[in-house]
């Protein structure tokens, strides 16, 4: 029997390779909504492609432009817009499974949505967890959702450790996520002030969108995979740790009690996690090209405490600090750098002020322990508001 999906985020880079992985296996896996945000013209080519019974647009205008232009196609999808769709869609009850793809706390409520109906929640939206914490996993738990991770760090770690979550504690010493150190790993800190977004978007390694592209190079996404990895997994921060692995071979790896490591490999392809969220506890065939051990370069570690990462990398700290706060920290955290990245982006600001952004956000907004999705928005909204003030006092 078919699993039918839901694919939140679509038209990124996650959520076109689900479809990928999806279009390999159509024995396996159907297409049920596409989720999106504005790119119609894409939209509209993954629903000739896939036929998914509906397609959401988050806002009306660009809905109402695909409707038209779907009309036009002679295809039979329907189409809808609006969060409230987005959330309809993640708990509709012929859906089987919810890729969570959508960048931001804008994924939050869909997540949650399929969380309380007991879906299997492939999540590769850091911000559910990160923003949504407590509230998230208690949802997760009181709905009965499966929920696997995607991120390839957390899929790999998912992956290595034991079968019975109940054992994680007493075996598991401590989780180490490795980081490539994106584009510049080498760059003196006293530079970086210079980069421009065209040169923090260009990963060595991976090929992602933009947001994630300068998270990577500033490593702040390690600092909100550190604060993922602290929920999915139930260990305390201290037990989480980073380390520097530029070739992005081994996607993450636990270290056991005996102090035995088990580790997972793989070629940089998305598709691999993916796929193995799609299908587990089986596996299947994703794309992607496999190890060739006999053309393996040197695999190369660094500690966060050498070469200056730390003055290079100043923000991923502020995981473990926001983490021993009140629960309510790490989510004005995700949205002041939201905030921050956006607006170097836009060149607004210089790729070494995310951080005084983030710094003066988390300083001037009080945190708390938000225990609804309104509570949680409300935050949110706030750190946001502070963000923009000290990215337009900086711009000046």
């Amino acid at each position: 029997m078919k699993q039918r999906i839901v694919v939140l985020g679509s038209t990124g880079s996650v959520g076109a390779n689900t479809l990928d992985v999806m279009a390999r296996h159509p024995d396996r896996f159907e297409a049920f909504a596409l989720c999106a945000a504005t790119q119609v013209d894409l939209m509209l080519a993954q629903c000739a492609q896939h036929r998914p019974a509906f397609a959401v647009m988050a806002a009306q205008e660009p809905g109402r432009e695909l409707a038209h232009k779907m009309k036009a196609a002679d295809l039979a999808t329907q189409v809808l817009w609006g969060a409230k769709a987005l959330e309809e869609m993640a708990a509709h009850e012929s859906v089987d499974a919810v890729m969570a793809a959508i960048v931001g706390a804008a994924g939050l409520a869909p997540c949650l949505a399929a969380a309380r109906a007991g879906k299997r929640l492939l999540l590769a939206n850091k911000e559910a967890l990160v923003v949504g914490a407590n509230l998230f996993m208690q949802t997760v738990r009181e709905g009965g959702a499966t929920l696997l991770p995607i991120d390839s760090e957390h899929s790999a770690i998912f992956q290595s450790l034991p079968e019975d979550p109940a054992t994680w504690d007493a075996r598991v010493e401590k989780i180490i996520l490795t980081a490539s150190g994106g584009p510049f790993r080498t760059r003196d800190p006293a530079t970086l002030h210079t980069v421009t977004p065209e040169e923090a978007c260009a990963h060595p390694n991976w090929v992602m969108g933009r947001k994630i592209s300068v998270d990577s190079a500033t490593m702040m996404n390690k600092a909100l995979e550190v604060i993922e990895a602290r929920y999915l997994f139930g260990l305390e921060p201290h037990r989480v740790e980073v380390v520097i692995h530029p070739q992005s071979v081994i996607h993450s790896m636990v270290q056991f009690r005996d102090t035995s490591v088990v580790a997972q490999l793989g070629t940089p392809d998305m598709r691999v996690p993916i796929a193995y969220g799609l299908s587990w506890p089986e596996r299947v065939s994703c794309g992607a090209q496999a190890l060739d051990f006999s053309r393996l370069a040197d695999m190369s570690f660094e500690s966060m405490d050498s070469r200056g990462h730390r003055q290079r990398f100043p923000g991923l700290e502020l995981a473990w600090q926001a983490l021993q706060a009140p629960s309510g920290t790490t989510a004005i955290l995700n949205a002041a750098n939201e905030i921050a990245v956006a607006a170097f982006l836009d060149k607004r600001i210089r790729f070494d002020q995310i951080h005084r952004v983030n710094l003066a956000t988390l300083e001037s907004v009080a945190p708390s322990n938000p225990e609804s999705l309104e509570e949680l928005l409300s935050l949110d909204a706030l750190a946001r508001e502070s963000a923009r003030r000290e990215t337009a006092r900086l711009a000046h």
